[in-house]
């Protein structure tokens, strides 16, 4: 089993004396710094205008992040692949396995914050059909050996072959989930599939029912199935005082960043996106001692590597993403921690 640095760039805090661009700065560096401890990938993620997240251009980062490492994976977590025309999202992902020498590993998701659809004219309705078809012509760009022409519901072209060509034939796809339909589109269109632990266990019931949805929807088609990853929010923590921080500091998260930007109105959350508001009502009810290892992993490397073995590793999980800079943990603290997990727990799943 792998593992990789993951954010979502959460900086919307309440009396927050850091700014949008320190933390991407810091995000960054963090990723770089996930090269020299050894981690086999980064995952940073896309958002606009969003009460979440601060990076618009995941793509920009990365291709400084290429420029600075030799080795470690490259990916978005994830694109919002509705936002964007497919032509250009394909040029710009294949520019980059390109310059980092064929090391793009890409994630794609329809997201959930209609925030982000309306004021770059994107239709948020009908987001998960405009995804199909969107990740169909950004596969068929990647693999096509002369022009082709496509004619769908949303995009309609003729005799299109982008440049430059990626390295890599194909490069890897990941559907982003938190829904069955998300993830049976990942059995049907043949490629891997991305989850949150968290969103596992408050939609599915976990990482092995989804693995197991995910694996029978790949031979349902014949398919054999992609590699699937997780991401999984994580604090060192060797006190029970330790504990009661992070713990804080994972609620604060939810509260300030999470809550404020996913559909959970029952009034307004369409209905591909019901689930979300049982997921807002239970976490607004939260306290610091509710969450469990089916959603973070907390505690001494003991315990940690307890969690990844009876939670992952034998659901069938081949990477763990992790999320270490949540909730303004300081940027010391978080390339400190990385170091650590490489250290005293990675060792476990060599």
């Amino acid at each position: 089993m792998r593992f990789g640095y993951f954010t979502l760039s959460d900086n919307h805090y309440q009396n927050n004396p850091r700014s949008a661009n320190q933390c991407i700065s810091n995000i960054v560096a963090e990723a770089i710094h996930a090269e020299t401890v050894g981690m086999h990938s980064a995952w940073i993620g896309e958002h606009h205008f969003s009460t979440l997240g601060v990076t618009s251009c995941p793509d920009l980062l990365l291709g400084h992040v290429a420029a600075k490492t030799s080795r470690i994976r490259l990916a978005p977590a994830v694109n919002v692949l509705p936002l964007h025309h497919p032509i250009r999202v394909a040029e710009q992902w294949a520019t980059l396995d390109l310059l980092s020498g064929g090391r793009v590993d890409f994630a794609s998701g329809r997201g959930y914050d209609r925030n982000e659809y309306g004021p770059l004219g994107a239709n948020f309705e009908e987001n998960a059909a405009i995804f199909a078809e969107g990740l169909e012509v950004v596969h068929r760009l990647w693999t096509a050996d002369a022009p082709i022409s496509h004619r769908g519901k949303y995009y309609s072209f003729d005799n299109v072959q982008i440049t430059p060509n990626p390295v890599q034939k194909p490069i890897p796809i990941y559907v982003a989930s938190f829904s069955k339909p998300s993830i049976e589109l990942a059995a049907k269109m043949n490629t891997g599939l991305v989850v949150s632990a968290a969103a596992a266990y408050s939609v599915h019931g976990g990482l092995a029912a989804v693995s197991s949805m995910y694996r029978e929807g790949c031979a349902a088609h014949g398919a054999a199935p992609g590699r699937l990853i997780t991401s999984y929010f994580i604090h060192f923590a060797d006190t029970p005082a330790q504990e009661l921080a992070a713990r804080e500091r994972q609620l604060r998260y939810h509260q300030e960043c999470t809550n404020p930007a996913l559909p959970g109105d029952p009034k307004t959350a369409p209905d591909n996106y019901k689930y979300f508001v049982d997921i807002v009502a239970r976490r607004k009810a939260m306290k610091p001692e509710d969450f469990t290892s089916d959603s973070i992993l907390i505690g001494n490397p003991a315990k940690i590597i307890e969690t990844l073995k009876e939670k992952v590793e034998k659901a069938g999980f081949d990477e763990v993403i992790l999320y270490f800079n949540l909730g303004l943990k300081p940027h010391a603290q978080v390339k400190d921690e990385m170091s650590r997990f490489m250290e005293e727990v990675a060792p476990a799943f060599a």
